[in-house]
């Protein structure tokens, strides 16, 4: 039997709350040791599981907002017992899309983890078939790794909700893929404020996407990136996203960007349209936001 420290494997275990065998056989301590240590390590896993459950949840229904897509919506927004059931985008001459059902009743319900997540940051699917715009992949090959888990591990969580979804039709050509094959991303270090700014509002909330003027090939965020200018049309009218760059910005406070960013309000008192999801974003953390500003501020 391999010798091992039964009164500091007792005392490290007794600590998060189980008492194990103090007298008996060099034997049964040794056992009640790997037991012990085995639930120990299995509240921890539970833990980190649920926490990777809330980042996901977070995620998805605040930064992301990916529910302004998927969700269908009626005339006071959302329909939540449809919640991420798919619907009709966007309609152009350019092409129909149709932000897919991705429930676990959708198509995606029936794919592999692996599947997903390059479905999500790669916009491949599983038989190879591209996902065309609008989905922002600019913009989410930069999702680090332990957020697309997080993000993956949400959507098999929530409510299966049938809903048939058309496919999408496109006039415009599509590329073969929207880049290499990703391997591997880190999320930015916690430390540096800016960096996390530019990660939540550029690859998780797509902001230069919106934010960015029409090209030929989508908005511009090669040559004029948050300079504004796309136009959305929708049962509020048409709207026009707004310069966002940090010389437009520079006429508010921080004060009066976050009031417009949660709750769609200039700071005269007038209200802004859709489709930014002010209902999503009055729901992300302080210090994201406040990180959010800080890159807005400084971005190049």
């Amino acid at each position: 039997m391999t010798k091992m420290n039964n009164l500091s494997c007792g005392a490290s275990v007794s600590k998060m709350g189980w008492a194990l065998v103090s007298a008996g056989s060099r034997e049964q301590r040794f056992w009640a040791c790997i037991v012990g240590l085995l639930m120990v390590a299995t509240v921890a896993t539970e833990a980190t599981a649920e926490r990777s459950l809330e980042r996901g949840a977070y995620l998805v229904n605040a930064v992301m907002a990916c529910g302004n897509c998927h969700t269908p919506m009626g005339p006071d927004g959302p329909i939540e017992t449809e919640a991420l059931s798919g619907r009709l985008v966007e309609k152009n001459p350019g092409f129909t899309a149709y932000a897919s059902n991705i429930t676990p009743a959708g198509p995606s319900g029936s794919w592999s983890d692996a599947e997903l997540k390059t479905a999500i940051r790669e916009g491949l699917r599983p038989d190879g078939s591209i996902i065309g715009p609008p989905m922002p992949y600019e913009a989410y090959r930069g999702i680090s790794d332990a957020d697309l888990d997080a993000i993956v591990a949400y959507l098999r969580s929530i409510p299966a909700v049938e809903n048939d979804v058309p496919a999408s039709t496109y006039a415009i050509p599509l590329p073969a893929a929207y880049g290499d094959p990703m391997v591997s991303v880190a999320a930015p270090e916690g430390t540096d404020a800016t960096a996390t700014g530019k990660y939540l509002a550029h690859n998780l909330g797509h902001c230069i996407e919106c934010h960015s003027p029409p090209s030929q090939r989508g908005p511009d965020v090669w040559e004029r990136p948050g300079e504004g200018g796309f136009i959305f049309t929708g049962p509020w009218g048409t709207s026009v996203s707004s310069n966002i760059t940090p010389e437009a910005l520079r006429r508010y406070s921080d004060g009066e960007l976050a009031n417009m960013i949660r709750n769609g309000v200039r700071p005269d008192g007038t209200k802004m349209l859709p489709p930014m999801p002010y209902y999503a974003y009055r729901n992300m953390k302080e210090e994201d936001l406040s990180a959010i500003l800080r890159w807005l501020r400084v971005q190049d």
